[in-house]
């Protein structure tokens, strides 16, 4: 196949680079892991194979991140709220309303987030290769020991430019020197070594378990059996823990999805996805639910009298309206003297809040704003479920003129240089459970 051009969608401010090829019955949405370049990729045969292979199946969509490859480099360290909505941007540009997602690796974070976010976008998700969580905990023993991860960002920090974790990566061609030349140069030409680090500190801080549970569409999750980057045991927790999902274990150790043995992962894929019909739903949703409440609102009341109080509360109106629609948000309804809103991410969320809490601070005023992140019921224009009632539960925790967030938020924002302290484990009236909180650093 013909190196395909390379076009640019624009999210936000920035450029991310996508490539379009193929002629395929159905899209097909290619999400990399950890560093990649979509121009350089075509240069290796086992690749340009691979991509080849996946055209005759679909129309695929197939795209650097936001701070790799051909899209804009100098960006920051990127969290998966935005890399999601690089996906969104990539969709928009190509004309995709619904497509089948495939993440690899690192990709199968985003491409979980936004599936969740966005079900009726997408018709199916396949995961290959992928963890929910990096680092080692007590609750979570797959991961990489804490006591590892430096030594192995300084081993390959030492070792930019070579091609250093091809004997792990993938061991069926660790020996040849064509492919580690080609793989060493694209490291190179995916990311400089300080992109690298910061991609790569942010992936160890990727934790998207609570996600899992929420996503509708049918899902595979596909693991060659000797992973030796990723161990089987991710792939186990993935597909126990999104409803319905498949699991599918092929042979191999490869974790780099373009060597091994392509025509099974490509046979088990397009399998799947001929054979299901997407069942995901549009009345469910993952959403960031924002609770606001102005403190003392009666004695606000009973001081200024009724025409002054009518005036605040107008301008506070005026306000919230103005800020919620800057930062995409939406609001649902007013609560009394507050408001239910509700955000396609917690970052936007969290931005809203220290926004409009200074607007309200100028008013004279304080209030108490709660944050969460989970599954949500859409009726018309009003929300519902369990992740309403405890967004409420929060704000009632928030100390006046705080940002009080549940631990998703919490891991979701990762890499977005937010800042927590936290308050501890509290009982949410009406909500099983303990649940650990955290407020919002100013």
């Amino acid at each position: 196949m013909p190196r395909p051009k390379t076009h640019y969608a624009n999210c936000g401010d920035l450029n991310i680079a996508y490539q379009v090829f193929g002629d395929g019955p159905f899209d097909l949405l290619f999400a990399q892991g950890w560093l990649t370049n979509v121009e350089y990729a075509w240069e290796s045969p086992d690749y340009a194979r691979f991509l080849t292979k996946l055209g005759r199946m679909a129309r695929v969509i197939f795209f650097d991140k936001r701070g790799t490859g051909m899209s804009d480099r100098d960006v920051g360290v990127a969290t998966l709220e935005q890399r999601s909505e690089d996906i969104n941007a990539v969709l928009d540009a190509v004309g995709s309303e619904k497509a089948v997602l495939f993440g690899v690796s690192e990709g199968g974070a985003m491409c979980s987030v936004f599936a969740a976010t966005y079900p009726e976008r997408v018709s199916h998700l396949i995961l290959n290769g992928s963890r929910p969580k990096y680092v080692w905990t007590e609750d979570y023993p797959y991961g990489v020991k804490p006591e590892e991860v430096e030594p192995q960002i300084a081993s390959f920090l030492e070792n930019w430019g070579e091609p250093f974790a091809l004997k792990d990566g993938a061991p069926s061609v660790a020996d040849d020197p064509a492919v580690a030349d080609w793989f060493a140069s694209y490291l190179r030409f995916s990311a400089s070594p300080r992109a690298a680090e910061q991609i790569t500190r942010m992936n160890y801080q990727i934790d998207y378990r609570d996600i899992l549970p929420i996503i509708q569409a049918p899902a595979l999750v596909i693991h060659r059996e000797h992973d030796l980057w990723c161990p089987i045991e991710n792939a186990r927790f993935i597909a126990d823990n999104i409803p319905n999902a498949k699991l599918r274990v092929i042979p191999g150790n490869d974790h780099i999805v373009w060597y091994g043995d392509q025509d099974r992962l490509i046979a088990e894929i397009k399998e799947f996805v001929v054979g299901e019909t997407s069942g995901a739903s549009v009345d469910r949703a993952l959403k960031t639910i924002l609770f606001l409440d102005i403190v003392g609102s009666t004695d606000h009341l009973s001081t200024m009298g009724d025409e002054r109080w009518k005036s605040i509360l107008e301008q506070l109106d005026l306000n919230v309206g103005r800020r919620v629609s800057a930062f995409g948000g939406r609001r649902i309804k007013h609560t009394g003297d507050g408001y239910l809103l509700s955000f396609s991410g917690p970052t936007r969320a969290i931005e809203f809040a220290k926004t409009i809490g200074e607007d309200i601070d100028r008013l004279g005023l304080q209030c108490q704003i709660g944050i969460h992140t989970g599954e949500c019921e859409m009726r018309g224009e009003d929300l519902s479920g369990l992740a309403v009632h405890i967004a409420a539960r929060i704000m009632s925790e928030a100390a006046p003129q705080a940002i009080a967030a549940s631990q998703t938020v919490k891991d979701l924002v990762v890499g977005s240089g937010l800042e927590f302290t936290s308050l501890g484990s509290r009982e949410l009236k009406g909500v099983p459970g303990e649940w650990p909180l955290y407020q919002v650093a100013n």
